[in-house]
């Protein structure tokens, strides 16, 4: 590839997940170290925002009349929605059945932008309360957020996604199958820590390689930008090269 045509645009959308995604060695961070050359990620999170939220700016975050329209959108709501609702009726509370709703319109909107454009939900994480009581500094039973009620949302995305014929990933499963999960997934109890922000990564890595889309948007199966020899490679003793891209992939071991 010369590096003379459109990289494809990868758009991921959603809360504090999203937003803290290149930190701490974040899952999109990491997503972008696979995509160098070969892949734009952008990045839209938003920290706090319900689904009700994002449905009210969805045609500002991802227009329908944009020229060039994403090859990809991951998008992640759930973990605000599933908060418990607070008396005052404020608050990022919404009721799973609006919520449903509410994913199922963005999921619509995101699948008409084009006919190249796929489409990932990531469904709520799991909680560990405790952590989050002791690092907030709140009582168990004034908790707003358990990982019963993520549980019930990510079940509610997941059912959304089976109707709708969408890739998703249950990340309150994926996540809870590692033993320890409860102390090395998170920094507070909620946010991704490294570790678990690469157990994201791999889960949407292994998705978009096994997923039948064409073309496939695994890393592996996307031309690298600009990867032609060049006389500005480094050379050996002997003038031939000694380190290409091909070299630089498997100093990744990826």
């Amino acid at each position: 590839m010369a590096g003379t045509g459109q990289r494809p645009k990868f758009v991921v959308f959603g809360s504090s997940i999203v937003q803290q995604a290149f930190h701490n060695n974040g899952w999109v961070s990491i997503l972008a170290d696979f995509y160098s050359r070969k892949a734009d990620i952008v990045l839209r999170g938003y920290g706090g925002w319900n689904s009700r939220r994002a449905l009210q700016v969805l045609d500002k975050v991802l227009p329908k009349t944009t020229d060039v329209q994403p090859d990809l959108v991951i998008v992640y709501f759930g973990g605000n929605d599933s908060t418990k609702p607070h008396p005052s009726g404020l608050g990022p509370h919404v009721p799973v059945a609006e919520y449903m709703e509410n994913m199922k319109k963005i999921a619509r909107h995101v699948m008409s932008l084009s006919e190249k454009t796929r489409l990932i939900f990531l469904s709520s994480p799991p909680v560990n309360d405790v952590q989050f009581c002791q690092i907030y500094g709140v009582k168990l039973e004034e908790l707003q957020r358990t990982n019963e009620l993520s549980r019930i949302y990510a079940e509610a995305c997941v059912e959304i996604c089976k109707e709708l014929n969408i890739k998703v990933i249950d990340l309150w499963s994926v996540l809870q199958k590692q033993d320890d999960w409860s102390t090395v997934c998170f920094t507070d109890g909620l946010h991704l820590s490294p570790e678990g922000s690469k157990m994201v990564a791999n889960e949407i890595l292994e998705t978009l390689e096994e997923a039948d889309w064409e073309p496939n948007l695994h890393w592996k199966s996307l031309p690298t930008e600009f990867s032609e020899d060049s006389p500005y490679d480094l050379l050996a003793s002997d003038g031939k090269t000694t380190l290409n891209v091909s070299d630089w992939d498997f100093y990744r071991g990826r």
